[in-house]
């Protein structure tokens, strides 16, 4: 069906609003959004749903489109490799069913598969990306919405297939056959095209056609102008004019969240760095560290060998020798896994006899005192690369100095290094039940971040029974057990530990639902001196939760907060606060609320239909601001705190129906406000000052408004319309409430008519 895919994606959402489904609908034509702008909180909890929800309706083209764009949200900007490929070849294999292969969106799973392939591994899987592309533009034109996004892989795959001159031609066939067609050509096919040139040493015709493709259309509009200053700094790297590409490299804050472009920002950093023009720093060096291990876990097996090739030769640049012969010996593993990397191992093996032979900055003190300058050092301005570096000789051997050592090594991402040193000493060469709960509480993060949980169980045995309980519990805490967490740390408990244990066994049986009890693990050590301010505010919000109104007065009073009352709920009036909850498509929704007590608010504002919570529903926050107080004295007047709602203590049971329509005039507003309000009924306009809708006689933009009505649960549909009828019948333009005149069965095609006579 050679139709354009947005055109399908409209005509789907109009049927599944005239069906009734309108969120299906509302979700179908966000979901692109979602991953082109990273909103992937919400991506991941929307496109599964409207797969399913697809599924169920027999609707498989939608399914195809749902399944599509979750999987460009993974492989896109998040540079997902191993880890997507059986679901990259799913989909493939999906799209080629009778009831799917007619989909105008179907050849995109293949560009989808090249990518995912690509991300794992380019060059091993170049014949079979090659392959795959080549069957699906077998007999494609132009004219085809598939055509460019394919095109765009082939050349990639060309590149990674060692045939670069191929991929100029094959790049410059293709813009030729989209001219002659008169169809543009995008970005990302420009792009590659100018990755192509870069591959056989011409960057001059480089740089023309990046400075040609600035007018094309971008298939990722949120990605583009990042991606092209990225691409242009590494052309005029090329180019040797280092200076413009300073200017032009996006700052490392910019592309962080960025995994695709991780890649290509640390090489043209390497080159740059190489040549004095960037700050070469151990946030740098911390940074990349952090990028590979990434590329480890989402399966991007030469991507994670590359950044280690560029942090590698960043660190011998600033003298990390430490860091740079275990960078290389991180890439030289993760070469064992790549296919066709010979280049890449010849790049590696240099990078070793140069780290070999790089010598470290000398330490600022004598080896005696190293530890006292250590801890003298200005925590701001002191390099914790280059303190590594000079407690090596010291640690494992001398106490101090070891705990200082390992735990800098974990700050910057070698936790696994760091807990070997400190279990050959602790463990192996001394004995762990005669150690300071400091070390073993050192030992055991260690172990934790570097994911050794095997040797947390050996190091358990090891203990009295106290701290092996609480070793076991952090174990079990970091992996989310939450019934093994409890006992655990209740057995700490009982033999003799303190606060860490019970904060430990609270979080766990809140975990596991008990808020009473969970408050109480706290409460019963309350006068200890090592209860601390955040454990009073965790008790008092837990036993919110319980509705223990006795403990939440204790608590406030333990932090000398006064109460109006003296027995039962709480409901005082403080202050306005934003409350942070979550919405229905994993994102989250601000509501204007009342506080009405230490943790608790009541919210203000009409929700829309879907969402868990109401008008006047109470919600348990957490007391701990979200944004930090502005110093301004006048911004701090203005501000209203955010608070994070974590539960709903008690729904008010409202209802809501939505309104569109014409604006009223000012007065007719205010008296339609004044009936609700005496009734108890809340409303909340969600429309602004700019939302028009169409008159029908002359065609001309009025003001509109639309929103939401919430009643209580005592008011029935059939009066909610009735009133709303009465209300608003002398109203020059009239309101319809389309959902609502369905539910009751009243007027439906007038509100029909006025949805589409007003272009509502």
């Amino acid at each position: 069906m050679d139709v354009d895919i947005w055109a399908w994606v409209g005509d789907t959402q109009r049927q599944l609003y005239e069906a009734g489904n309108a969120g299906l609908a509302l979700a179908l034509g966000d979901l692109p959004a979602q991953a082109l702008e990273g909103r992937y909180a919400q991506l991941d909890v929307m496109a599964p749903a409207v797969a399913q929800q697809a599924g169920v309706a027999g609707q498989p083209w939608l399914e195809f489109f749902a399944r599509y764009w979750h999987l460009i949200g993974r492989i896109g900007d998040r540079a997902q490799g191993e880890v997507a490929l059986e679901d990259a070849r799913a989909l493939v294999e999906f799209a080629r069913r009778d009831e799917v292969r007619d989909c105008p969106a179907a050849p995109a799973a293949v560009e989808a598969l090249a990518i995912a392939l690509a991300n794992t591994d380019g060059p091993r899987y170049a014949a079979e990306r090659l392959a795959v592309l080549g069957t699906a533009l077998d007999g494609m034109g132009p004219d085809s919405p598939a055509y460019t996004g394919l095109t765009t892989q082939y050349i990639l795959a060309l590149l990674d297939a060692g045939t670069a001159q191929e991929a100029v031609a094959y790049s410059r066939s293709v813009t030729e056959r989209l001219r002659a067609a008169e169809k543009a050509a995008s970005w990302e096919l420009a792009a590659a095209g100018v990755r192509a040139l870069l591959a056989v040493g011409a960057a001059e015709d480089a740089l023309a056609l990046l400075d040609e493709a600035t007018a094309f259309k971008p298939d990722d509009p949120v990605a583009k102008e990042r991606r092209e200053r990225l691409l242009r700094a590494r052309v005029l790297t090329a180019l040797n004019r280092l200076d413009e590409a300073v200017e032009a490299l996006p700052d490392l804050d910019v592309i962080d969240g960025h995994p695709r472009d991780w890649v290509e920002w640390a090489q043209v950093v390497d080159r740059l760095g190489f040549h004095g023009k960037i700050t070469n720093s151990w946030q740098l060096g911390r940074v990349l560290r952090q990028w590979a291990d990434y590329f480890a876990t989402m399966g991007g097996h030469r991507a994670r060998v590359e950044v280690l090739v560029a942090a590698a030769a960043l660190a011998i640049g600033r003298q990390g020798v430490w860091q740079a012969r275990l960078l290389v010996e991180d890439a030289a593993e993760g070469l064992r896994r790549l296919e066709k990397a010979e280049s890449l191992a010849e790049e590696v093996e240099v990078l070793r006899q140069r780290a070999e032979q790089a010598t470290p900055p000398k330490a600022p003190a004598p080896r005696n005192e190293l530890v006292g300058a250590f801890d003298a050092a200005d925590g701001i301005t002191a390099d914790p690369e280059r303190w590594v570096e000079w407690l090596w000789p010291l640690s494992g051997e001398d106490l101090a100095a070891t705990r200082r050592h390992t735990t800098t090594l974990g700050f910057l991402g070698y936790p696994a290094v760091g807990a070997d040193i400190y279990w050959r000493m602790i463990v192996e060469n001394g004995d762990p039940a005669t150690a300071d709960a400091e070390d073993i509480g050192y030992l055991t993060s260690l172990l934790l971040d570097a994911g050794q949980d095997e040797k947390v169980e050996r190091l358990a045995e090891r203990l009295p029974a106290g701290p092996a309980h609480l070793a076991r519990a952090r174990l079990h805490r970091r992996r989310e057990r939450w019934e093994e967490t409890a006992r655990e740390a209740e057995a700490a408990v009982e033999a003799g530990i303190g606060m860490d244990a019970r904060r430990l066994w609270a979080g766990a049986v809140q975990q596991l639902g008990d808020n009473a009890k969970a408050a109480g693990i706290i409460k019963d050590v309350l006068d200890s001196p090592e209860i601390e301010d955040e454990d009073v505010w965790r008790m008092i919000v837990m036993a919110t939760i319980a509705e223990d109104w006795a403990t939440v007065r204790t608590g406030a009073a333990k932090l000398g907060m006064p109460l109006q009352s003296t027995e039962g709920p709480i409901e005082e009036e403080w202050h306005l606060i934003r409350a942070v909850l979550p919405a229905p498509d994993g994102s989250r929704r601000e509501v204007l609320a009342l506080r009405t007590g230490p943790a608790t608010a009541r919210l203000l504002v009409a929700q829309p239909r879907g969402v868990d919570y109401n008008v006047n529903d109470i919600v348990v926050i957490d007391p701990t601001p979200l944004e930090p107080v502005p110093e301004d004295e006048q911004e701090r007047e203005r501000f209203i705190i955010p608070f994070a709602a974590v539960a709903m203590l008690r729904s008010a049971g409202y209802t809501s129906w939505f309104f569109d329509g014409a604006a009223p005039s000012e007065q007719e507003w205010v008296e339609f406000n004044q009936v609700l309000d005496e009734r108890g009924w809340a409303i909340w306009v969600y429309s602004d000052d700019d939302y028009t809708v169409t008159h029908p006689g002359t065609g001309e933009r009025l003001p509109g408004v639309y929103g939401w009505v919430a009643v209580p649960p005592n008011v029935t549909p059939r009066e909610v319309d009735a009133l709303l009828d009465d209300a608003t019948e002398r109203w020059t333009h009239p309101l319809a409430w389309l959902d609502l005149a369905r539910e009751v069965g009243i007027e439906v095609e007038r509100h029909e008519r006025i949805v589409k006579e007003y272009g509502l």
